[in-house]
């Protein structure tokens, strides 16, 4: 793999800032913005440098290089579950592969109707947020360089970082391109270095080999791991332990919880719940009547507890592609060709992954930003294009009359593994010659490339 220079250039020496861990008790300021625990006058403190991962036993500076990147925590070596997340990961990519954007803001996404995939850090500063509307972004940062997504580029890089991860555990739960939980229990002796150290040796692979930066956090349960890998981006490193769990979460808003969105967030305030102390003082009974089976994983939440294991294989439940347009439409035509290519990306991701779906989803955004989600089950399931867009098909028709729309998606579900050759439609004569057809096409683009074969209804 050969060397690009680092999307995050490294700061200089005496810049570099702490990572952010959090200590209820005994606290002291180091250089930087961080707060680190004050080691005991007459006990050592585990640390470690992150640059030349030396060990030692605490100081604001690695006494065998002098970085100042210095990781001290009284937990250090015994946690072992830990989120990296990609620091503005497809952004950083199209820095790395050109170096003339280095300096310069940029936006993932495209068109004036679309909305941003990803945002760099100069763009960030500026107000710049993921899923923004694309007119909003600009209007913020009109100087940004708007680059449409590359993603063959971001999955190989993504491929890449996941090599890596596999040397150190096979225990890793990818939940993105650009993030994954991995379970480093018991592979200090393999790897003759404790979780903390060898998460601190991948970023620093991913930095020299790959010109990719990423976050870590690391703590005692998925949930807190996460947590912890927002705390001090780009190019953090923290830490929650155990001990101090119910301190560091009292005061934090219940937003921070992974998937708790607006809606959620809404009803939560409704009940005057606003933060993890609010949280606190609600009984068990009384969240689960309040919020059904979510009230009681709050109230395990409320307390730092999460007992779900890192999945090296979870599931995938769906697979669904959407487009957003640059003007409002209901024509028929139109809206067909946008159809026809969303599922020919939804069947491509279902053949590589091997599976097939048994309910076709169609998703229509209205000129008001109201959503409406048509779906239908098929008799057999499918991953072949041409059935999930003739099932798409046919529940565009009747919703026509609520149009016009600013964005189309379609999408399969309820998957299962292919173990064999796709069962043919016996209500549908020529659905087996369509099918021998698309599966020769198939191999066509494999051989020649994507654009070898296009069906006309594409080109609408």
């Amino acid at each position: 793999m050969r060397k690009e220079p680092l999307a995050h250039p490294l700061p200089p020496l005496g810049a570099a800032s702490f990572s952010a861990i959090h200590t209820p008790k005994g606290i002291a300021q180091a250089p930087g913005h961080a707060i680190l625990r004050a080691p005991h006058p007459d006990r050592p403190m585990p640390a470690f440098c992150r640059d030349c991962l030396h060990r030692h036993d605490g100081g604001p500076r690695c006494p065998a290089c002098r970085s100042p990147r210095t990781l001290v925590h009284p937990e250090l070596f015994a946690l072992s579950i830990a989120h990296m997340d990609c620091d503005a990961f497809f952004a950083s990519v199209e820095k790395r592969d050109n170096p003339a954007l280095r300096d310069q803001p940029v936006i993932i996404g495209g068109g004036k109707r679309g909305v941003v995939s990803t945002a760099c850090y100069l763009a960030r500063i500026r107000g710049v947020r993921s899923a923004m509307p694309m007119f909003q972004a600009l209007r913020l940062c009109p100087e940004a360089v708007v680059i449409p997504p590359r993603m063959s580029a971001y999955a190989e890089a993504s491929r890449a970082i996941r090599s890596m991860m596999e040397e150190l555990t096979p225990a890793i739960e990818p939940l993105s391109l650009d993030e994954a939980f991995l379970d480093l229990s018991g592979t200090e002796r393999l790897h003759g270095a404790p979780p903390a150290v060898l998460l601190a040796r991948l970023v620093r692979r991913m930095e020299t080999e790959l010109g990719l930066s990423g976050s870590i956090g690391l703590s005692h349960n998925k949930f807190l791991a996460k947590v912890a890998s927002d705390l001090d981006k780009p190019r953090g490193f923290s830490v929650i332990g155990r001990a101090e769990t119910e301190d560091f979460l009292r005061d934090r808003p219940v937003r921070m919880i992974w998937g708790v969105g607006a809606a959620g967030q809404a009803a939560l305030e409704a009940a005057g719940i606003r933060t993890f102390a609010d949280l606190l003082r609600w009984g068990r009974k009384d969240l689960a009547l309040r919020f059904g089976s979510m009230g009681d994983r709050l109230w395990h939440l409320a307390r730092g507890e999460d007992h779900r294991r890192v999945m090296a294989h979870s599931p995938v439940k769906s697979i669904s592609k959407e487009t957003t347009f640059d003007e409002d439409t209901v024509d028929a035509s139109v809206l067909d060709g946008h159809l026809w290519r969303l599922s020919e990306q939804v069947a491509d991701r279902a053949k590589a992954k091997g599976v097939l779906g048994r309910v076709v989803v169609l998703k229509l955004k209205r000129t008001n930003h109201r959503l409406l989600s048509r779906r239908v089950t098929l008799r057999e399931p499918t991953q072949l294009a041409d059935r999930i867009y003739r099932a798409a098909r046919d529940l565009l028709g009747p919703a026509l009359a609520e149009g016009p729309f600013r964005l189309i998606g379609v999408g399969i579900a309820d998957l299962g593994h292919a173990t064999g050759p796709e069962s043919s439609d016996l209500l549908d004569p020529e659905a087996a010659q369509r099918a021998r057809a698309e599966r020769a096409a198939d191999l066509i683009r494999a051989r020649f490339g994507s654009e070898a074969i296009i069906k006309g209804r594409a080109l609408r």
